[in-house]
């Protein structure tokens, strides 16, 4: 259904373009099946963006306050799997980590699916990540060299920024950073993430 919601309402843009093209005497509107949108082809964005995810492993400290004021220090064992998605468009992900206190009392397990790719309407990579904790959030991202950075929209109240380092093929280092009030960037957690 929201395919086809949205892919009418990308045809009637598609048509009012089409139809404007005609008055213009840029040529005749397509009708019928050519008409249609189609989806879009696999580009190089999806290439570069490959090399960033696989199954993974890590294992790692979350800092103190990193959860929130208050929160004490804990380890964090974590897993996750990645497919591809819709022909290669976008990469799907299923994570968790199991939380302990430093002392090894289990704490919680966190939760996550994550989707990116390119997102051409936008020129940019774009990722949507849910959570067990009822989070529902939309990043933007991009490639600097060996790093992967996404980050949340600006209008988000507290901002979280996620960066993949693959310079070492053998692990990727994996940051996750939050700013709050005046905006300044602090460590939430940080891991080396094995392929598994």
């Amino acid at each position: 259904m929201v395919a086809a919601i949205t892919s009418c309402c990308l045809g009637v843009k598609t048509a009012r373009d089409a139809r404007e093209r005609g008055a213009q005497g840029g040529g005749e509107m397509e009708t019928g099946i050519a008409a249609v949108p189609k989806p879009i082809a696999v580009g190089p964005e999806m290439e570069a963006l490959r090399r960033f995810f696989s199954d993974v492993a890590w294992e790692g400290e979350i800092h103190e306050g990193g959860m929130g004021p208050g929160t004490p220090a804990m380890k964090g064992i974590g897993r996750g799997t990645v497919q591809e998605i819709q022909d290669g468009r976008w990469v799907a992900g299923d994570l968790e980590q199991d939380q302990y206190l430093l002392d090894g009392t289990f704490v919680l397990k966190w939760q996550l699916h994550w989707v990116s790719g390119w997102d051409p309407e936008h020129g940019e990579y774009r990722a949507s990540m849910v959570d067990n904790y009822g989070h529902a959030m939309v990043y933007r991202g991009w490639i600097d060299g060996d790093r992967l950075i996404f980050e949340s929209l600006d209008d988000a109240t507290v901002r979280l920024r996620f960066t993949w380092d693959a310079s070492d093929p053998a692990v990727t280092l994996w940051r996750n950073e939050m700013a709050v009030g005046d905006g300044s960037w602090f460590l939430i957690e940080e891991y080396p993430m094995v392929p598994v």
